[in-house]
């Protein structure tokens, strides 16, 4: 008889942990979702078979009217006109001089606009990748 009261104990489970858990599991994904850096100017970019693989850090933003935005790292991009683009680019390569510049140019934009900013890397031997979107 003692033995079966011994096994009758009661066991309770509290929530209060798993809720513990769950509301860090959440700090943790709102904090590291911060961290990634998304495109905040809306480009519609051209359709490619594959992404690219390098890690830019510096971004040159073409959009639809025409207009330049750069940005380095986690900083939001800023209006620049076209004259202001190499100066740019030759202080971000002088602070990282193996960075990659990411130029994200709207699929509308005439051809000749992309050259333009091609022709500057190619003139102060930047390296620079185009980005796309996947198919």
């Amino acid at each position: 008889m003692a033995l079966k009261q011994r096994l009758n104990v009661e066991v309770s489970f509290s929530m209060a942990s798993m809720t513990d858990i769950i509301f860090l599991l959440l700090i943790f994904f709102m904090i590291t979702s911060t961290i990634v850096v998304p495109n905040s100017i809306k480009v519609l970019l051209p359709q490619s078979q594959q992404q690219t693989q390098a890690k830019p850090i510096t971004r040159l933003t073409i959009d639809k009217d025409l207009n330049y935005y750069v940005a380095t790292g986690n900083e939001s991009e800023r209006r620049v006109s076209f004259d202001q683009i190499t100066p740019f680019l030759k202080s971000a390569y002088v602070a990282e001089p193996d960075i990659f510049v990411a130029v994200y140019a709207d699929e509308s934009i005439p051809y000749k606009e992309v050259v333009r900013v091609l022709d500057i890397a190619n003139r102060n031997n930047f390296k620079m990748v185009l980005m796309t979107r996947p198919n």
